[in-house]
């Protein structure tokens, strides 16, 4: 009886050991943003164990990465079913609601969240904007006083203090309580896109121009602060500035329908029509009533000698609008081009009756700098600048996991390791193919094996192939056990590696790899392999909060290992001078790199790492011709990379 328990009790350890071991595989592709094979992980773990929180709220974190609000808000409330004392669950789903725009449950969930955790700043921050949102100003001031009382010197405070008091029309305390957002912290770029909307109301042009340079000195991912600047500088006749700014906002934003309809309406002030009518045409494109858009691409196609399709646009604001005078007039005179005299007569005839019967008014004169709101559909204010109904400062809510899992703090991220893969690498440039000589010898010696490439990193995998990579690891598994000698095991070990490796289980690939090099200790892409699935899983671990510098040492010493055997693969090299980058140790990493382009001079990646290296070790110029070689041969983010850096 106690065998038959203690045999149980094995069991019930092993089952424990694979669920956990499948929830830390589950992570460590979540952290490398391999999300649809995360959702995989955490489904098995699911199936077989439904009453743990920690895979429902995972498999939530993955589907809020995949924009998937709807399905990570579910999880995360089974998660809390689960566990209802867990913060982090609360917060999740809040963000996830957020995103869907339920503000009020969204406030429930930061409720129960600052129940747990009083002190997260974060928290009180967007509970806040969250009642911005729902217009519920009173407990947003309960909420800011408190805030204020426990932070003193947290600057966003006051500034959402003083955006509570202009939503509700009180420009006076606004002002009073962003000023002392500023005297806290002059390098809050929210704060100064508050102080320009406030002298925008005020018809301030000149101090709106700077205020909204400075917020977007401090923020210039902020389309919004673009725009309205845009807009102060035309009130200044700053066109050219103007148009800058519409320009910088479309390439940030490509729909902003704001941003198309002003640049258009700037274009037309300075004569560029047709372009003008491009910016028209995609306003149209997506909001073909918009009829304002429609007037004045009729006006200026009429213009630029096209009266046919003039005439389209003016007859269908005239359908919607059939007592538009100035409409008719303009569409009679292109009837009148093309020699369509009884149109044109028809169409002043109904002006003439209406003259007649005094329904026609005297029309006001139009001031150059009239702006109109979004939603003033007033055909007489056809060529004035639009602004939005509300104007609003664009806010980041306060969250853990905004950006990549990672959460890395780095200028420009390195291009990642090559390492062995069943898919072929292309970096862009079509004539350049990664090669082994060892990685095809192993190809040609086991022709029955699935053939392997040399890649640099992976691309994430969809439910299909990350379920094919499942039944490959089962079929090596197989072939595996079927093996009857050491000698034998050796080409499903390598594989099985290598297809751990793809569904980010590196520790079970590091053991498969180890077992390899027991049984050929002479294998350089053996040592290879097992380097770089050590550094990505020191790399997680790091994340966890785990001392990696014992098994960082084992890498190392297998890249070593790798390099003695094989002293003229610029790959291995390669991937050495990655991992003393990233553990910013630049001499040596430059060191590679530069054996690494010596031995392959196509290797593009070699030079764009090189050239971050060399950035980050402040010899920028040096930097920026490796980051343009790099570009030359196929990767071509390095031309943003260089504009970034040329600026400086």
């Amino acid at each position: 009886m106690a065998l038959i328990t203690y045999h149980i009790s094995l069991i019930t350890c092993f089952a424990q050991f694979n669920i956990d071991r499948l929830i830390m595989v589950g992570r460590s592709a979540l952290y490398y943003e391999d999300y649809v094979l995360s959702i995989q992980y955490f489904n098995q773990v699911i199936s077989a164990k439904p009453y743990l929180y920690e895979p429902w709220f995972y498999r939530g974190v993955a589907k809020f990465y995949l924009d998937d609000y709807v399905g990570a808000e579910a999880d995360c409330s089974e998660a809390i079913r689960i566990n209802p004392y867990v913060n982090n669950l609360y917060e999740l789903r809040g963000l996830c609601r957020i995103r869907q725009s339920k503000f009020s449950d969204a406030i429930g969930d930061y409720d129960m969240s600052i129940k747990y955790d009083p002190s997260n700043q974060g928290l009180w921050y967007n509970r806040v904007l969250c009642r911005i949102q729902n217009k519920d100003y009173d407990d947003a001031h309960h909420d800011l006083d408190s805030m204020i009382v426990r932070w003193k010197k947290y600057a966003p405070s006051y500034s959402l203090k003083a955006e509570v008091y202009l939503q509700q029309k009180d420009t006076v305390q606004g002002a009073k309580w962003l000023d002392k957002s500023l005297e806290i912290d002059p390098y809050n770029g929210e704060a100064w896109s508050v102080r320009g909307i406030i002298s925008m109301s005020d018809n301030k042009w000149k101090d709106a121009d700077q205020q909204f340079g400075k917020a977007i000195h401090l923020k210039p991912k902020v389309v919004s602060n673009y725009i309205n600047r845009a807009l102060s500088r035309y009130n200044i006749n700053n066109l050219r500035g103007a148009m800058a700014d519409y320009d910088k906002a479309l390439d940030l934003d490509p729909n902003n329908f704001i941003g198309h309809y002003n640049r258009a309406q700037l274009r037309v002030q300075v004569g560029d029509d047709n372009r003008a009518i491009l910016d028209f045409d995609y306003i149209l494109q997506h909001e073909p009533d918009d009829v304002m858009a429609l007037f004045n691409r009729a006006i200026l196609l009429d213009r630029t000698g096209n009266p046919r399709a003039a005439i389209r646009d003016y007859s269908k604001v005239i359908d919607m609008y059939p007592n538009f005078w100035t409409g008719l007039q303009y569409r009679a005179r292109c009837y009148r081009k093309l020699g369509m005299t009884a149109q044109a007569e028809l169409d002043e005839f109904r002006i003439f009756k209406a003259q007649m019967n005094k329904h026609l008014g005297i029309q006001p004169r139009l001031k150059k700098k009239q702006i109109r709101k979004k939603s003033d559909i007033d055909l007489e204010k056809y060529n004035q600048m639009v602004t939005e109904d509300e104007t609003t400062v664009e806010h980041e809510y306060s969250s853990a996991y905004r950006g990549k899992v990672q959460n890395h703090k780095v200028e420009a991220e390195y291009m990642p390791m090559y390492g062995m893969d069943f898919a072929h690498y292309n970096n862009g440039v079509n004539s350049y193919q990664a090669f082994i000589v060892e990685v095809e010898d192993f190809n040609r010696k086991h022709p029955q094996a699935a053939k392997l490439f040399v890649t640099c990193g992976q691309q994430g995998m969809n439910e299909e192939e990350s379920t094919a990579c499942f039944e490959r690891i089962d079929t090596l598994t197989a072939g595996l056990m079927a093996a009857k000698s050491a000698s034998e095991s050796t080409p499903w070990l390598l594989q099985r590696a290598v297809a751990y490796s793809k569904m980010q289980n590196f520790a079970d690939a590091i053991n498969d790899l180890t077992a390899y090099l027991q049984i050929d200790s002479t294998s350089a892409i053996g040592y290879w392999q097992r380097a770089v699935c050590q550094t990505l899983l020191n790399e997680f671990d790091a994340s966890q909060g785990q001392n990696t510098q014992m098994k960082a040492a084992r890498a190392v010493d297998d890249f070593n290992m790798a390099i003695r055997l094989s002293e003229g693969n610029a790959y291995f090299y390669y991937d050495r001078g990655n991992f003393y980058a990233l553990r910013k140790e630049y001499s040596k990493a430059l060191e590679d790199y530069s054996i690494a382009i010596r031995l392959d001079s196509k290797l593009a990646e070699a030079y764009y790492n090189r050239g971050l290296v060399r950035i980050y070790s402040n010899h920028k110029s040096e930097g920026i011709e490796d980051l343009s070689k790099a570009g030359e041969l196929g990767i071509y983010n390095a031309y943003s990379v260089i504009k970034k850096y040329s600026g400086k």
